[in-house]
Parts: C-alpha cells; structure tokens; sequence
C-alpha cells in the first residue's frame, strides 16, 4: 500500500485534537453511590436527618463541570442498579421482596431496605433535592422486578404514599409513569381471580388523578365488546330444562356487551324486547321464596371475593334461576341498559322514539317490581339501585358536555397562630376612617388652625376661575370653561345658597356666570350679569297698583248695582235693606282704612276678601311712600 502524503497526516492529526471529550459516568462511581445508599438505608433514623447529607456525599466528588440533570441521571442509574441488587438478593434468600433485611427501630417498627430506600428517595422528591419523578420511575421497576404476590405489597407502600405522590410538584412529573404502571399492573392480573386487587388499583387511579383527567374518562363512550360470553348453541343430550329459554336468556348478553347496537336497527330492539319478555315471564312464574334467600346466605356473599361472570352451562341452569343473586345480576344489567337507552344525546334525533320510550317505560317497571320480590331486603336493595343509576345521570350529561374541568383550588385554613397575628385592630367608631377622624384632635392638636388643611373655600376663591374664563382679555376658548364642568357648577350651586343669596337669585336669569361676585369681573362684563333692578320693582308696583285699581272698579260697580235696585223698588224687603248697608259698608272702608268686624260680617266673602287686599295694597304703599323708596316710574295715590 501506498504511503499518505505527509501533510494528510497532518490534517488527520489536528482534526483528532480538536474533539471534545464526552464524559460517561465510570464504573467506580457509581459503586461508590450504591456503596453510601447502602449504609444509609441500614440506620433507623428519619430520612429527614440524613437523606440530604448522603446525596451530597455520593455527588461531591464529581466534576463541578458537570450539569445539574447530568447529575440526577447519574443518580438515578445508580438507585436503579441498587434497587435491582436488593430484588435479586431478595429472591435468592427466598424472603418477600418488601419484607428483605428487616430492622428494628427504636419504636420496634420493621423496615425492610427496599421500603427504606423509596422512602429516601420520596422524601428527597418531595423536598426538590432531586428530580421529581425519580421515585415514580423507581416504582415502575420494582413493580416489573416483583411477582404478582410480591406487587401486591408494592401497590400497598404505593397506596400509603398517595398523599405525597399527589402533590402537585410530585404530580406533574410522574402521573404518565404511574398510569403506565397501574396499566401494565392491569394487564398482568387475571379479571375472573384477582378481582379485588384490579379493584384496589383502579379505585387508585380514581383517587390519583383528577376528575377531568382526559386520560381517565371514556370521553366517546366505547364499550368493552371484547367481553363476550360464551354459551351452547346446541342442545347436549338428557337436558332437564327448556334448552330454547338457555338460548333466549344468555342471548340477552350481546346486547349488554354493547348496547349502542340495540338502537341501530328496530330489528334488534324488537329481537331483545321479545327476548327479555320470556325471561321476565319466567321469573315472574317462579318466584323466589325467603327460604330461597336464606339458603343462598346473600351476606355472606357480599362480604367475601365473587366472581364477575357466572357458568353459562345448561347442566346449571336450573339451580342459577333458585339463586337470587343471579337473578338480581341480570336485572341490574336491564336497568343499567334502560338508563342508557334513555340518555339524552347531543342532538334530539340521537334518542329513541316514542314508541320505543313507552316500551323502555313498560320492561322498566316489571324489572322494578321484580327486584323488590327478590328476597332478602328487596326494596332497600332497589332503592341503592336506583340512587347510584341516578348520581350516574350526573356524568353522563358531564361527559355529553365534553368533560368540562370543575375542581377548585383549595384554600388552606390559617392557623389559629397567625390569626391572632392578623387580628384587626379595634375601632371605636366602626370603620377605619372614622376612628381615625375622631383621634386626629389628639394626634394633632393644631390640626383646625393649620393654613394648608382641606377647608371650604370662600365664595370669591371658589367662583375666581369661572371669572378668569370669562374675562374676554384673557382669551379662554369656550370647550375649556368651569361653567362645562357639571361638578364644579353643582358645588357653586351649593355655596351660593348658603352664603350668597343674592348671587343666588340670579342664577334664573343669568344662569351659572351671573352667581360670579360682581368685584372679580372686569366692568365691561359686570354691567351685563350686575345692573340694577329697576325695571323689576317697577313691574311690581305697577302689578300692586294694578290690582288696587280693579278693587276700586268693582266696588263701585257694586255701588251702582244696589243704587240701580233701589230705585226700582225691588221684589224683597231682603234686598232692600242689604244694598244700603253694603254701600255704607264700603264707603267707610274706602274712608277709613280697615274694616271692623262688624263690618266684615256684613260684607259678602268676595267682598270682605277685596277689601283686605286693598288695604294691604294701601299699607304697602304707604309704607314706600314714607321710606322715599317709591321709584320716579310709580304714580302717586290721588
């Protein structure tokens, strides 16, 4: 082979150098980790006192270059290796993996090293030493190391730790680890023989999760049609019972495992009505006995593991139709299938016609009364039938709506420590404001001769900027005058009437400007809004002195009206002797002044009230006349 040119071995050289190195956790370290976990989980302290110092002793050493997350993986490698050493020790002892190298503590409390280490591990997540979902992912491998007996206890320390997991800085780091945890859990156990503890698990993730956790709600509503139930199609030999009934009532489980195919077709809906009649009919022929219940012994059959499916064998048919378990268990599912039938749906063609409601209503009540015949405790146990069937109205609209979030955030409650921290001062007048008014005199003993407290103005210093707005020299525009200003006007409105009545007066006449002091306008404006009211107290005497001309006018048409009678002799002595005292009557008022009360009573009402209003008229008048107030524009009485 040919040799390289010197200068491309150069080349290749340099570009080696030029690498940056890429650091890997060694071998060594990561003992050296497992080594210091390994004397901390064996002392019987609280995590609380050591579990701090022990992931600062396994990280120091390494290099400072080194980023955080970097360094968590390191860690959690290192608790996964050890967490692996312990399970294969464990196995190998033959012990219980959760139960491996026990300790007794000061309490004489057992811990096993495995429950030690996650609880380590958990407090240091929980505090934020560490990364959050390093416990979860801890979890997930023992869980996948363990048998189903050993899971069990696993799923225990899981379920004691809720309340730690579910914490929201825990929680958002690991909830899709722990779902996928508790799934492959699921799948791993055996729905007929371990079904407490799928039970357990999924009352769980009930729990874990939210309520409005997309992944745990069946948001379209599918059905498990993979549960199908397998029964004879053809009838073995030497049956004792009606192999046809076997046939009609196992074939009601198709429509169980899905109703939705029950609407689809009318065909279907009439197969499974005419179906679910024969075996109504049948339960209603033979009735079940309290002998019957007491037999079977149903309490004791709550309270121990049952199976969810029961034999579909025709040898058993006989003897599962004496049972009133199986028959409440079939019952149940037809009101389970009802409820559904009759569930509202987005739009109002989703839902079953009328006929099909008057049926669903007819199958419902003899299904209803069967129940309550069903011994023991028939009607008690159709009434908890028929609350939970209701509560589940409640999430099927919920779910119709598209799951909308409804949880609130939880206040926490404040300590009765730091309520009396907190504890609002006393006031002696109700409100702050007030009690703080009422001590200012004690606070601040000149506060009322203070020049610069908050006063009420003066009139002049109130009204001096509408004033300087209209004064035409100092060329204001119109958009930007006080008299805009609603509030500015109503609060002059309002010191005018308490301390300038005159300027208050004018405010009809002249509007907002003419309540401006006449010594703060220029003279070209004041001769406008302040000239004298000449012309006023002339109209108000000429209107006095009208008034007392038409009171002599009607007087003396009075005069002439009894004259006129006189001379015409009259029709009653009534008459003739009224008018003259009338006329007398008024011609020494007109002569004297005020009527006596003599007088007055002679005087009709209309009269008597002219003549008082003459003489007030009179007395006005005079009055003026003696003042010299009487203006040039007035005449003079006659």
């Amino acid at each position: 082979m040919a040799e390289a040119p010197s200068g491309l071995r150069i080349l290749l050289h340099q570009h080696q150098k030029e690498r940056t190195p890429v650091h890997i956790s060694s071998h060594a370290d990561r003992d050296r980790v497992i080594e210091i976990f390994k004397k901390a989980i064996l002392k019987s302290d609280s995590p609380e006192n050591f579990a701090l110092q022990t992931v600062q002793e396994a990280i120091k050493p390494q290099r400072q270059t080194v980023l955080v997350q970097d360094e968590n993986q390191s860690l959690e490698n290192a608790l996964r290796t050890l967490l692996q050493e312990l399970v294969s020790s464990a196995v190998q002892s033959g012990e219980d993996i959760m139960q491996y190298g026990q300790s007794i503590d000061d309490q004489e409390s057992t811990y096993g090293q495995i429950p030690r280490l996650l609880d380590i591990v958990l407090f240091l997540c929980e505090k934020g030493h560490v990364e959050g979902g390093m416990i979860f992912q801890l979890l997930e491998d023992l869980t996948e190391m363990s048998t189903m007996r050993d899971c069990k206890e696993v799923f225990g320390y899981i379920e004691s730790k809720q309340d730690i997991l579910g914490k929201q800085e825990l929680f958002g780091r690991g909830k899709l680890v722990m779902l996928r945890t508790c799934n492959q859990l699921l799948r791993r156990l055996s729905k007929a023989n371990d079904v407490v503890f799928c039970g357990r698990i999924l009352m769980f993730l009930a729990h874990f999760f939210p309520l409005s956790e997309r992944s745990a709600v069946n948001i379209k509503g599918v059905f498990n049609t993979s549960n199908e139930t397998n029964y004879e199609k053809d009838a073995p030999n030497g049956i004792s019972i009606d192999f046809n009934f076997y046939k009609t009532f196992w074939s009601l489980q198709e429509h169980f495992r899905n109703p939705a195919s029950t609407t689809v077709a009318p065909t279907k809906w009439h197969k499974f009505q005419s179906n679910l009649t024969v075996v109504l009919d049948t339960f209603e022929a033979q009735p079940l006995s309290d002998d019957d219940g007491k037999a079977n012994n149903l309490e004791e059959e709550e309270s121990a593991a049952f199976n969810i499916k029961y034999l579909t064998s025709s040898n058993l048919m006989g003897l599962e139709l004496k049972d009133p378990s199986f028959r409440r268990h079939i019952l149940v599912q037809c009101l389970i299938l009802f409820d559904y039938l009759k569930a509202p749906g987005k739009n109002e063609k989703d839902g079953p016609s009328e006929s099909m409601k008057e049926e669903i209503k007819t199958c419902e009540e003899r299904v209803k009364n069967l129940l309550e015949t069903i011994p023991p405790n028939g009607k008690e146990f159709l009434h908890s039938i028929e609350h939970i069937l209701e509560r589940e109205k409640n999430w099927v609209w919920w779910k119709r709506d598209g799951c909308p979030p409804f949880e609130k955030q939880s206040t926490e409650r404040k300590t009765s420590h730091d309520s009396v921290k907190k504890r609002r001062p006393r006031l002696r007048l109700g409100n702050r404001e007030l009690h703080q008014l009422w001590t200012w005199a004690d606070k601040n003993p000149n506060a009322l001769t203070d020049p610069q407290r908050v006063r009420t103005p003066s009139i002049t210093e109130y009204w001096k900027p509408l004033a300087d707005d209209m004064d035409v020299s100092a060329g204001i525009e119109e958009e930007y005058h006080h008299k805009n200003n609603r509030v500015y006007c109503w609060k002059g409105l309002r010191y005018s009437s308490r301390q300038d009545l005159e300027g208050f007066s004018r405010f009809t006449d002249h509007g907002i400007e003419g309540l401006v002091p006449s010594e703060l306008l220029p003279p070209e404006v004041r001769s406008k809004y302040h000239s004298k009211p000449v012309s006023e107290r002339s109209k108000r005497a000429k209107k006095e002195e009208e008034s007392k001309e038409s009171v002599s006018h009607a007087e003396d048409n009075q005069i002439t009206n009894s004259t006129t009678d006189m001379d015409t002799g009259g029709n009653t002595e009534l008459e003739d002797s009224t008018a003259p005292m009338d006329a007398e009557a008024l011609v020494s008022i007109t002569q004297s002044g005020a009527p006596t009360p003599e007088e007055n009573q002679k005087l009709s009402p209309s009269e008597a009230g002219n003549s008082e209003a003459e003489v007030e008229v009179e007395a006005d008048t005079g009055t003026k006349t003696t003042d010299g107030e009487v203006d040039a524009e007035e005449e003079p009485d006659a």
